[in-house]
């Protein structure tokens, strides 16, 4: 990859791992996004975080301890920070313009809910012409009534591949 890429971390806070309904193999996105954001940031990559935003009475209540990024892959100086209220994180954010001001193409993206926020997220880089790759070992959601998250992941990945490249973390280069 060259300078012209950004990492992407999707709504990975702190609430999404309540113990009494975690996110599917929380620990193990954990450890590939820290993975990625090393990789990211020795070749001087962007890593870019995009936070998601709830009205009071619901988890994500700006500034509440659920809001916060999770705190194994926090931002250090120099990363940016977007918040969101929809699940595409373009939508009425100030994404797009950050992306331009860095001269960005590619996106790298990882985060948190597959069949939600990265999907429409993903989707909505794809209509603006970036170059997405998915990193498919690096999202994830919770369990449905119908369907297991691994399931939804799966079906998910099979998704993205018409509108992104979709590969395993080890395979990426920054």
């Amino acid at each position: 990859m060259n300078n012209h890429t950004a990492l992407l971390v999707i709504d990975v806070q702190e609430g999404m791992f309540d113990p009494d309904y975690p996110v599917f193999q929380g620990e193990v996105l954990l450890d590939k996004i820290d993975w990625l954001i090393s990789k990211a940031r020795a070749s001087q990559v962007p890593v870019i975080y995009i936070q998601h935003n709830e009205e009071p009475g619901e988890q994500l209540v700006p500034h509440s301890a659920d809001w916060q990024i999770q705190s194994r892959i926090a931002p250090e100086e120099g990363d940016t920070i977007v918040q969101k209220r929809k699940p595409d994180g373009f939508h009425e954010t100030d994404l797009q313009e950050k992306l331009e001001s860095l001269g960005i193409r590619k996106l790298v993206v990882t985060g948190i809910q597959t069949d939600m926020c990265v999907h429409a997220t993903s989707m909505r880089a794809s209509q603006l012409g970036y170059e997405v790759i998915v990193v498919e070992d690096a999202h994830t959601t919770n369990n449905q009534v119908d369907r297991t998250a691994s399931e939804i992941i799966q079906e998910y990945n099979d998704k993205f591949r018409s509108v992104a490249e979709v590969r395993p973390a080890e395979t990426l280069l920054f």
